[in-house]
């Protein structure tokens, strides 16, 4: 059988992909591959209510776990509340919705355990041997290691889902909790109340090096929770991640010379928050409409290439300030850059920075005004020669 679209890789991209594609096109043949037994892996994704499309939110709400009509930020010298929709996809709830709106559909399929070893323009070569077939050829892998070695930042965390003994009495998240000792990085706890006895609580840090240390992060989270007044009684789960923050970077490749290249290898993230659910909604939604319109062999050109033009722009910006907020600060001092975000900047330029929809006034508001306290001139003055010492 030759597939209208195989999509490798069961991930967060593919699968929004093969959601979008199902929803406008029942009767697409439709293949996704995953190497490992279960789609999703092991992540939680979040999202604003405005990064997703309009067009495909009701395509989108059945992955949604927990929803909450804001959230607080927390800073040493500040303490806001943010009236901006916010919701959880947690990956077993991914892997059950994809796989029942595959099943139901007619022509679709996954195949788990099952590891692509090579990727053409129209077909794949499989671990085993076997090739299969498709019209449109989506790779959704992942990221790459060390893509970016040299020029990036990290954020690299650890998740602890905990049952508590008590009621925990937080109805509204903490999206970031700065006030915790800054070291080695721009440092913040994030709490995430998911029903009245269970949290997820991550240790998250903007740091220079991709190590973890698991038993540290363990540590600080159990006496964070205890400082909070929250009694943990149960560790349900861990998750962990690495994400890189690049100063430097390349447009997402858009060509008719091989696969689709989808996701973080792609390069459709969000270079300053690793949140990858805006720009991957967007990528399916497009890949969903040109499917619709004309076929498998439509969706690589003009309109995948503004779209990937108009991400570029936004990221290029993007990543200027991650090349500022690790090469400016020393990491004692780089609180300080997101304590003004929070401080100075209106909820609308927020959504939109979330969103990775910046408007030219969106970035006058980022770069005007007195700089955030520890910022480096002689850091600034080293990144801008290359490692120069001037003088």
């Amino acid at each position: 059988m030759s597939w209208d679209i195989v999509l490798v890789g069961g991930g967060l991209q593919n699968g929004l992909i093969a959601l979008t594609v199902l929803a406008k096109c029942p009767e697409t043949r439709l293949l996704l591959i995953e190497a490992e037994q279960a789609l999703g892996g092991n992540h939680t994704w979040c999202f604003h209510d405005a990064d997703v499309p309009s067009s495909i939110q009701d395509v989108v709400a059945p992955l949604v776990d927990v929803r909450w009509e804001g959230y607080r930020v927390r800073f040493p010298d500040l303490e806001r509340s943010l009236d901006l929709p916010y919701s959880l996809v947690s990956s077993e709830r991914f892997a059950r919705v994809i796989k029942q709106r595959v099943e139901n559909a007619p022509n679709a399929e996954i195949w788990t355990n099952t590891r692509a070893e090579e990727l053409r323009v129209t077909s794949i070569v499989l671990e085993d041997g076997r090739q299969v077939d498709g019209a449109l050829i989506v790779d959704g892998r992942g990221p790459l290691p060390d893509a970016f070695a040299g020029a990036c930042g990290y954020q690299k965390f650890l998740g602890l889902e905990v049952r508590t003994s008590t009621p925990h009495g937080i109805t509204r998240p903490i999206l970031m909790d700065a006030c915790v000792p800054q070291d080695e990085g721009f440092r913040f706890v994030y709490v995430l109340p998911l029903d009245h006895s269970r949290l997820l609580i991550e240790d998250t840090y903007f740091t220079d090096t991709s190590a973890l240390d698991l038993d540290k992060l363990r540590a600080g989270l159990l006496a964070y929770a205890q400082g909070m007044g929250i009694s943990v009684g149960e560790v349900i789960r861990e998750e962990q991640g690495v994400l890189p923050m690049p100063w430097e970077g390349q447009r997402p490749a858009v060509s008719n010379g091989g696969p689709l290249a989808a996701g973080f290898a792609g390069g459709w993230f969000h270079p300053g928050t690793g949140y990858s659910f805006p720009i991957a909604s967007r990528l399916a939604e497009l890949v969903a409409e040109q499917m619709a319109r004309y076929g498998p062999q439509g969706v690589v050109g003009t309109d995948l290439q503004e779209l990937a033009d108009r991400h570029e722009r936004q990221s290029k910006f993007v990543r200027r300030l991650n090349g500022m907020l690790f090469r400016w600060f020393a990491p004692k001092d780089r609180w300080n850059v997101l304590a003004r975000f929070y401080r100075d900047l209106p909820e609308a330029t927020i959504r939109r920075f979330y969103a990775l929809d910046l408007t030219t006034r969106d970035r006058a508001r980022l770069m005007m005004g007195r700089p955030p306290r520890g910022i480096s001139v002689r850091r600034a003055i080293r990144a801008a020669t290359g490692g120069l010492e001037m003088g």
